[in-house]
């Protein structure tokens, strides 16, 4: 359980392409980007790209640096690790990360 005790379902981890990411809306209507790499790692971040202010993070391009999984934003195309929200091109920027766990093939996503 998170701090706050709970777990929000967003969807099925079959329902994610790899390396695509999908937005999802949880309960106290924070937006947040679900994303699945190879090997069915998922990972979630805010959906908002913290540069534009836009809710679009999950539309980003998906991919790998030097082994560091990453979104890049479709916005100005800054990259950010999908493990801690830091942005690879600007130190002094992160977005928030959640909680994520699968169960019976459900992603559930807890508080930040």
């Amino acid at each position: 359980m998170t701090a706050a005790g709970t777990w929000t379902p967003v969807c099925a981890v079959t329902d994610l392409i790899p390396f695509r990411g999908a937005a999802a809306l949880l309960p106290n209507d924070e937006q947040v980007a679900v994303f699945r790499t190879s090997g069915d790692e998922v990972y979630v971040l805010s959906n908002v790209d913290p540069f534009s202010g836009a809710a679009v993070l999950s539309r980003g391009i998906v991919g790998d640096l030097k082994g560091v999984p990453v979104v890049a934003s479709p916005m100005h195309k800054q990259r950010f690790d999908l493990r801690t929200g830091a942005c690879l091109d600007d130190p002094e920027v992160t977005v928030a990360v959640y909680p994520v766990r699968t169960a019976d093939g459900m992603i559930l996503v807890g508080s930040p």
